[in-house]
């Protein structure tokens, strides 16, 4: 069976499993800013590589029912501590050599074919895939969003405590969040809403590999709430598996966080 295959079934299956919830019990709590912050750092901490660079080889399974899938991989480079990140793209050959680079809050897209930069926004869908260029950064719900209330929710083998989150700032992809977080302070699965309360999209972390005192996310499923395509008369959503190969905390160097390095290596 092929690559393209066994992540398509495991898009369509297990993260259909996973989807779904168990039993779970609210609590009428309220927290302080505070509080928040030391709720949501911890989880931050553990996935945010501030002391080391970062690099792995992402593939990204793009499901449209009815419409098939693709595939674009690419390579991704982090440096937290400096909130910056490259990301080359590889395959397919129709985009390959075109990068991203991120320096605090200016975010590029490099063409090869113009050979020109041209300024682009976080939000923005990764590749017209259900990731958003923001997926790819260090993880910042500390500094970004504030909890708004409580609940414990049994999720597959996972117990967790789901927290509803509303932004501090408007510089995020959704207003309003809901995450999974299992007794390890890790992210098991997140709801994005609107400003209206509108589910917009949910994504699962099926699995994380630990590098040093790190995790990294190594498969994620990303669906759509809102697209998708009936087939056989029953609505199927658009869906994306991301997995993650080769990741390594190795030192990078400085170079690689330049658009000088994005057009030597895409040309």
């Amino acid at each position: 069976m092929s690559i393209m295959n066994r992540n398509r079934i495991g898009l369509i299956l297990v993260a259909g499993i996973f989807f779904l919830g168990g039993a779970f019990q609210v609590f009428g709590n309220s927290f302080s800013l505070e509080e928040s912050r030391r709720i949501l750092s911890m989880v931050d901490a553990l996935v945010s590589y501030e002391e080391y660079d970062f690099s792995g080889e992402y593939t990204i399974i793009d499901d449209k029912p009815g419409q098939g899938t693709s595939r674009t991989k690419t390579t991704i480079f982090r440096r937290d501590r400096q909130n910056t990140y490259t990301i080359i793209v590889m395959e397919p050959d129709s985009d390959k050599g075109k990068g991203y680079l991120r320096q605090g809050d200016m975010l590029w897209l490099y063409d090869p074919v113009p050979r020109r930069f041209t300024v682009t926004s976080a939000r923005d869908r990764f590749q017209n895939s259900n990731a958003r260029n923001s997926d790819f950064t260090k993880s910042t719900l500390a500094q970004d969003y504030r909890i708004i209330a409580h609940s414990t929710e049994k999720l597959g083998a996972y117990h967790t405590d789901v927290y509803d989150l509303e932004a501090l700032t408007d510089e995020v992809s959704y207003p309003k969040m809901k995450i999974w977080i299992d007794q390890d302070n890790l992210v098991r699965k997140t709801e994005d809403y609107s400003l209206s309360g509108r589910h917009m999209r949910t994504t699962a972390i099926l699995d994380y590999t630990r590098i040093r005192d790190r995790y990294v996310p190594v498969r994620i499923v990303i669906q759509d709430e809102l697209r998708g395509r009936e087939v056989n008369g029953q609505f199927k959503n658009y869906r994306t598996l991301i997995s993650v190969a080769k990741p390594s905390f190795q030192e990078l160097p400085d170079m690689v966080f330049t658009k000088a390095y994005i057009e030597r290596v895409s040309n």
